[in-house]
């Protein structure tokens, strides 16, 4: 099978797409034909290398946790799935024509393998972070950098939550932030006092770690009320850095749920071919996303 994968750290120049074994499902394991997967900020953090201390991987290794696909392989102890069953889930080298899952839900009726691809790590971690800083119904959280792909998820899951949202954003986003329900402002010179005259701040998220820690900690008073997914220099200011994984089955049945009942869309703003993951790459690090990339299989 083809799947991409690297053999050193660095950047994207270092993903090839490569012939490989196939995976097969172990005990309580699926093994789904990918049709898409999910691009996210962790894939070139750890290609890059910045986990390697905390969670070392051998090399070579392959790409991606997040993706879609059809089931074709189910492992012993495994109830209730089937061969044939289309699905979305976090599993192991995504970004290759067949891989292992190892948390799975069945895809919502009408949802595009693509749609679903962008779903797994970005509810995951919306939910993680929002339980973290301890918002209520009621309260307003601010969402720093708000479009990208875990943004767009908070800010619907808090709209049907009964939470208020400011986001910030760049100005081509603005619109799209307010069709999600926010209170939306830019970021840039000047965003805090934007954000002070919008009203008090109960929590705030930190999603595009651009050097804004300080300001949320003095927008909220309070850093136990601020949590960050990418800025290693958090805790430098008392700030929770939160990178480490939930209930991803939870995740996936919250949003199946939020998904059939018409209150959770991201909306795939670019796909890729697997040959095309490096390109993937550069635009996920260049940032200014709306909604998710998936890599198509």
């Amino acid at each position: 099978m083809k799947r991409v994968s690297f053999a050193e750290f660095g950047g994207p120049d270092v993903l090839h797409l490569t012939d490989a074994e196939e995976p097969h499902a172990g005990p309580g394991r699926i093994r789904i034909a990918v049709r898409a997967a999910g691009v996210n900020p962790v894939d070139w953090r750890i290609r890059e290398g910045q986990f390697q201390k905390a969670r070392p991987i051998e090399l070579p290794a392959g790409v991606g946790q997040d993706a879609s696909g059809v089931v074709d392989e189910v492992g012993e102890g495994v109830d209730g799935i089937e061969v044939g069953d289309r699905v979305f889930g976090r599993g192991l080298s995504t970004y290759a024509e067949f891989a292992v899952l190892t948390a799975w839900a069945r895809m919502p009726e009408g949802l595009s393998f693509e749609e679903a691809a962008g779903y797994p790590s970005v509810v995951e971690t919306a939910l993680r972070i929002m339980r973290q800083a301890g918002v209520e119904p009621g309260q307003t959280l601010l969402v720093s950098g708000a479009s990208g792909g875990v943004g767009s998820a908070v800010l619907q899951i808090a709209r049907d939550r009964g939470i208020t949202v400011i986001g910030t954003a760049g100005a081509a986003n603005q619109d799209y932030l307010r069709g999600l329900g926010a209170v939306a402002t830019t970021y840039g010179e000047g965003w805090a006092e934007r954000v002070r005259q919008l009203g008090q701040v109960d929590a705030a998220l930190d999603l595009a770690g651009s050097g804004v820690i300080g300001e949320l900690v003095e927008l909220t008073g309070d850093p136990q009320k601020v949590i960050s997914i990418a800025d290693l220099t958090a805790p430098d200011f008392g700030v929770r850095y939160s990178g480490v994984t939930g209930s991803v089955p939870e995740a996936l049945a919250e949003a199946a749920d939020l998904i059939s009942r018409g209150k959770l869309h991201i909306p795939v703003e670019k796909s890729y071919a697997l040959a095309e993951a490096a390109a993937a790459h550069i635009d996920s690090q260049a940032g200014h996303t709306r909604g998710r990339r998936v890599v198509v299989v």
